[in-house]
């Protein structure tokens, strides 16, 4: 097992005071054995958790006026590799549990209808199953090259896919597109990610990536590094981005400073 700290600061400036949902705080169905959390505002703010319609942990809050700093730390352990099989088969449509069908269908980031054709031409003389999947990841991977603010709050993954640069979650509508137009259920799915047994990538942020399902199950496809990594930690998963914000305000405050950590502890001695 390997431990990792994850967790985040953000501070914001608000003028009246606003209502907000945050989403920071790692899934409480997957399991995770946290030896550790805290979350902390300043000013001292009361708050309380539910779980969306995807199973989100989801936090709600009101923001005063001023200055406000709200942070999230936790410290937990987690496996040394990710699932992977080869031989995963994809599901036909008419075999597909009730509760995956609507990750088969375009979203607002995923027009898949849109890209059907294009996908179909890439991938539809492949054989079904874990490698097609996988060439996907590889196409996309290839296909767009990471540029911090290449795309904004509308950016699809038809924009991204007809530009060519992107941040990590528009690698992961790229993805997710051209798996559902071959009806291959695809969902998005952000948390955070440590950079353990890579080099370091010098800026930590939430990361998204892209989970497939194969064989009766999930799997994890990551287009941006396309690599198996050490240390996920999911926070939020959905149809697209629009289903797992950070931070939604009812209002307009003014969000001055981000930090987000996440990093491997090292063994206690």
């Amino acid at each position: 097992m390997t431990s990792v700290r994850v967790g985040c600061e953000f501070t914001w400036k608000s003028e009246v005071p606003t209502e907000a949902i945050v989403q920071v705080e790692p899934r409480s169905d997957l399991g995770y054995d946290l030896t550790s959390e805290t979350w902390t505002t300043d000013p001292e703010l009361a708050s309380r958790c539910y779980l969306d319609g995807f199973g989100n942990t989801c936090r709600r809050l009101t923001f005063p006026p001023g200055d406000l700093v709200l942070r999230y730390d936790a410290a937990l352990p987690l496996p040394d590799k990710e699932d992977e099989d080869a031989s995963a088969p994809e599901i036909a449509p008419r075999d597909l549990p009730d509760d995956v069908l609507a990750f088969t269908l375009p979203s607002r980031y995923c027009p898949s209808d849109v890209l059907a054709n294009e996908a179909w031409d890439r991938f539809g003389g492949m054989a079904p199953g874990y490698g097609r999947v996988q060439a996907i990841c590889d196409f996309v991977h290839g296909h767009l090259t990471w540029e911090a603010g290449a795309s904004s709050a509308s950016t699809s993954a038809v924009d991204v896919f007809a530009s060519g640069t992107g941040v990590c979650r528009d690698f992961a509508h790229l993805m997710i597109s051209f798996c559902r137009a071959l009806n291959v259920p695809a969902r998005y799915t952000f948390g955070y990610l440590p950079d353990i047994g890579v080099a370091p990538s010098g800026l930590m942020d939430f990361c998204a990536w892209t989970e497939v399902f194969l064989g009766g199950r999930w799997y994890t496809f990551d287009p941006r590094n396309n690599q198996r990594r050490i240390g996920r930690v999911v926070i939020g998963r959905g149809r697209d981005a629009v289903d797992v914000a950070m931070i939604t305000t009812f209002g307009g405050p003014e969000l001055l400073e981000m930090v987000v950590w996440a990093d491997e502890v090292p063994p206690v001695p």
